[in-house]
């Protein structure tokens, strides 16, 4: 005689849909409106899964409501769940014949200028069905968005030995896709004495976006200059990097404008170290000169998913985009 195993709590999606966006917006009344229903249907909602798992869902906090032990391991399970559902719905379209589909991208800024205009272009000229929406984030926030089912993709990046990298803890049980390598640029002024170029001797053949002067500088003979800092982990790489040389850079100026860096590097008033893709997402300046370092340090661009997330066809679809876009850049 075959015995089956006890059965679990009587759960659904739709119940965990609605813990979830309960968890997120701290209200009943507001996940509500997030999730298309009325107040009382998703009170009821709750009141029924309660009864079914013999535990409290949520409990009130002033005017608000937050989950309890219960609801929290339900909400953490909701994303994983979420997703299966949507590959399901997704291969079930291809089987149909459908192409349609949404993907929610999110990415930080210097892609927004580079990478991400290619990708949508690409979407809508191979896949025109797929609606793609976008925001901009820098990467903590986007693989927290991909955590927390806002998001279905978010193109990072990642400092070799930053400590406080996003993709180690925060993206435990999500999909980190390496894309490429970004290398760091030094950003000088036409005339600085390691540029290695006069104003009119600038090597532009190396990339139509940027002055490429031959030879590589390293970072130990720029330990007198005045640095222009860009975004806080950019800030930190800086940092680091100095550190290894042997110095401590003076941070003279702070912005996450890359045009703004380029103006005052430009200026004479300092110098920088950035991505090429921040580069890139300028354009060329005549007054700067770019040099590599010797160190030929660099930033890794990632794609990150929820796990599984490469079964929904209209994700696997901008997964395969941005993969041979980020090769050919």
């Amino acid at each position: 005689m075959i015995r089956l195993p006890p059965q679990g709590p009587d759960l659904d999606a739709q119940a965990l849909r609605i813990v979830r966006a309960v968890h997120e917006t701290g209200s009943i009344t507001a996940a509500a409106v997030a999730l298309g229903f009325s107040q009382p249907a998703v009170s009821q909602q709750l009141k029924r899964l309660e009864q079914r798992l013999g535990l409290a869902v949520i409990e009130r906090v002033g005017r608000g409501v937050r989950l309890t032990e219960a609801g929290l391991v339900l909400a953490r399970h909701a994303v994983t769940v979420a997703t299966a559902l949507d590959a399901a719905a997704g291969e079930i379209a291809e089987l149909q014949g459908l192409r349609s589909g949404l993907v929610r991208l999110v990415a930080f800024p210097s892609a927004s200028a580079t990478l991400v205009p290619s990708l949508l272009a690409r979407m809508k000229d191979q896949h025109g069905q797929i609606s793609i929406t976008y925001l901009e984030a820098e990467p903590p926030e986007a693989v927290a968005a991909v955590r927390q089912n806002s998001a279905d993709l978010a193109i990072t990046f990642s400092y070799p030995g930053d400590r406080v990298d996003p993709h180690r803890k925060s993206a435990q049980g999500l999909r980190v896709a390496t894309l490429r390598r970004d290398e760091m640029m030094l950003v000088l002024p036409v005339g600085h004495p390691l540029a290695g170029a006069a104003r009119g001797d600038v090597d532009r053949s190396a990339t139509d976006r940027s002055a490429i002067a031959p030879g590589a500088v390293d970072l130990g003979d720029l330990d007198d200059e005045n640095w222009v800092a860009g975004c806080p982990r950019c800030r930190g790489h800086l940092l680091d990097l100095c550190d290894r040389r042997g110095f401590a850079p003076r941070l003279s100026y702070g912005t996450d404008n890359v045009a703004a860096v380029f103006g005052l590097v430009e200026a004479g008033i300092g110098v920088a170290l950035l991505p090429a893709l921040a580069i890139e997402s300028v354009g060329n300046r005549a007054g700067v000169v770019i040099r590599a370092t010797t160190g030929r340090d660099h930033r890794t661009l990632h794609a990150v998913t929820s796990a599984g997330a490469e079964r929904v066809p209209a994700l696997a679809a901008a997964l395969r985009a941005l993969a041979a876009i980020a090769r050919v850049r």
